[in-house]
């Protein structure tokens, strides 16, 4: 029985959290456990078995003989178990008499359960904040029946101080922070996602979703400052490059996860600290809130401000931006506005799921039907400025810094590779010596040299590790403009 109880607990665990009372059922058998606290053996035992078991005088036979373990009464229906007896104190005892009532009565394979009395505890928001600073975690998930899991450096860990939570405390979390009309997104598509502000701890993007029939939620922490480009260790040079290009489309790509966003708000913060502009930005949360400074900030947080991205850049050109930032190129709409805008004389800026620069292109193009490949490209070639590629790689000492990969359209070879759709050209164009752009193992190479990481994670993380190979050691040759010539 006590085994049948072990595997039922830990389904109900995964689901929603510890209990403190467990209840089993079938057409015929109904179990019901108690324990004073969260873990541990259950203490108390009340079964309740049918009157015409085949094993009836079997089982009268070992109530006599545990007198201070089980008390049997005899229903008009049915037997009822008590474990311990009403006068007596719960012992170990106990659960040897409850491992041999199985051996007596016979049970079946298949039961319904239920868990109750879970931990109802508010979660301290406040203290996840401290935590998340204290840990130095970029995220923090919520779920069922686990200590809350902190990411750390990219890795997942266990808090060893909080508790397992329940499914009713996270379900209790989202509603008391999620803003109105959120909760109600989350009852009916069992999912959202908001921004949250714990004041002077920082910021947090919020996402809630329900799995296997039960909640888990994710806060991914934001600062309250915007960080610098030298606080993110990101070269200033190329950054204010981009940052002071006057029109056109720049987008930060990277795998989640490898601070696109974060880039993305230093770019702006820059351009809101130098510039006297108008800043229209559409984010699916709004994440880091920019002050006024120079610039004028106006932040649209998709749901609650405006229905859709391509919705939103479509209006904005109404709306004197000089500015546009689109939290995310994630269809063809959305994508169609952007060119659209960053056509008409306005600065753009997104981001885009992409392992490196120079497949942006084609990452964008591959979101059209066939037929409209080419103009996109066309397009794409006349306004397309530059491309931040990023990854986090770990730092000598702890901690994680940024790895870059910058392509601009500078030259004509890139140009053209643009418009054809030819990443290999691409990438050749931005090795030559006109060219700004600088290829991630160069970058890495200098990081390198520079002590800030290991060779093995450079090797790890550089896109062609015979070429950085080939650079460490001196040998390596940069394509030739006459290699692309005439292709």
């Amino acid at each position: 029985m006590r085994n049948i109880l072990r595997l039922v607990e830990a389904d109900i665990v995964k689901r929603e959290g510890v209990p403190r009372r467990i209840r089993l059922w079938t057409d015929k058998i109904v179990i019901e456990v108690k324990r004073p606290d969260l873990h541990g053996d259950f203490e108390h035992y009340d079964i309740v078995l049918p009157k015409d078991l085949d094993e009836t005088h079997t089982l009268v036979q070992f109530a006599e003989s545990h007198p201070n373990e089980i008390t049997l009464e005899d229903q008009e229906y049915s037997w009822r178990i008590i474990s311990p007896p009403k006068d007596k104190a719960f012992t170990p005892q106990i659960l040897e008499a409850i491992n041999t009532l199985s051996t007596v009565v016979s049970l079946p394979e298949v039961w319904r359960a239920e868990g109750h009395d879970f931990r109802v505890e508010n979660i301290n928001v406040e203290m996840l904040f401290h935590a998340m600073v204290q840990y130095h975690a970029s995220d923090v998930h919520l779920t069922s029946g686990l200590n809350p899991v902190f990411r750390i450096d990219n890795d997942t860990r266990y808090s060893e101080i909080m508790t397992p939570l329940s499914s009713v405390q996270i379900l209790d979390l989202v509603q008391r922070i999620a803003p109105l009309g959120f909760w109600e997104e989350f009852e009916n598509y069992k999912q959202t996602s908001f921004s949250y502000h714990q004041a002077g701890v920082g910021y947090a993007r919020v996402s809630a979703f329900i799995k296997h029939g039960t909640p888990h939620c994710t806060f991914r922490y934001l600062p309250e400052k915007v960080p610098s480009f030298e606080e993110l260790n990101v070269p200033p040079e190329q950054m204010q490059a981009l940052a002071k290009t006057p029109r056109g489309l720049i987008i930060i790509s990277g795998m989640t996860g490898s601070g696109k966003t974060t880039t993305m708000a230093a770019l702006v913060d820059w351009i809101n600290t130098h510039k006297s502009l108008h800043i229209l930005t559409i984010e699916n949360p709004v994440e880091y809130v920019h002050v006024n400074k120079k610039s004028i900030v106006s932040q649209r947080s998709l749901g609650s401000d405006v229905g859709s991205f391509a919705e939103a850049v479509t209006g904005a050109l109404r709306h004197d931006p000089d500015v546009i930032l689109i939290g995310e190129m994630r269809d063809p709409d959305t994508i169609r506005a952007a060119i659209n805008a960053a056509a008409t004389g306005h600065l753009v800026i997104s981001t885009l799921h992409s392992n490196t620069s120079y497949e942006v292109v084609n990452r964008i193009v591959s979101f059209f039907d066939p037929i409209e490949r080419d103009l996109v490209r066309l397009q794409l070639r006349d306004c397309l400025k530059g491309v931040i590629c990023q990854r986090l790689v770990p730092r000598i000492g702890g901690g994680r810094v940024p790895a870059l990969e910058f392509m601009f359209n500078d030259i004509k070879p890139i140009g053209d590779a643009i418009l054809k759709g030819d990443t290999d050209l691409i990438r050749v164009g931005m090795q030559q010596t006109v060219s700004h752009s600088i290829l991630f193992e160069t970058y890495l190479l200098k990081m390198f040299k520079a002590n800030v990481i290991d060779l093995e994670r450079a090797r790890e993380t550089c896109t062609d590790v015979s070429v950085f190979d080939q650079m460490r050691m001196g040998t390596y040759s940069v394509p030739r403009l006459d290699s692309i010539k005439g292709v």
